[in-house]
């Protein structure tokens, strides 16, 4: 597919001349570092280890606590 993308002057110089280095097409150079990314991304993502929580025992909540009510849970915090 053809595609325009703006790149800095600088950053278009150092590219074209790793590629030459690399002896690789520009395009190629772009296609490799764009795969590199986005690939490690997603690998990294499935990678997560899983979160422990700690918990403590109880009786769970006080009756009366509505969670989805912020205000009246800041209220109570504050008597603490």
């Amino acid at each position: 597919m053809r595609t325009t993308i703006q790149l800095d002057d600088q950053l278009h110089d150092l590219a074209r001349r790793y590629a030459l280095t690399q002896n690789m097409t520009f395009t190629a150079l772009l296609e490799q570092a764009l795969r590199e990314k986005l690939l490690t991304r997603r690998v990294k993502s499935s990678q997560r280890l899983p979160i422990k929580l700690k918990t403590v025992k109880g009786n769970g909540l006080r009756q009366g606590i509505d969670l989805d009510n912020n205000a009246a849970l800041l209220d109570l915090m504050d008597d603490y």
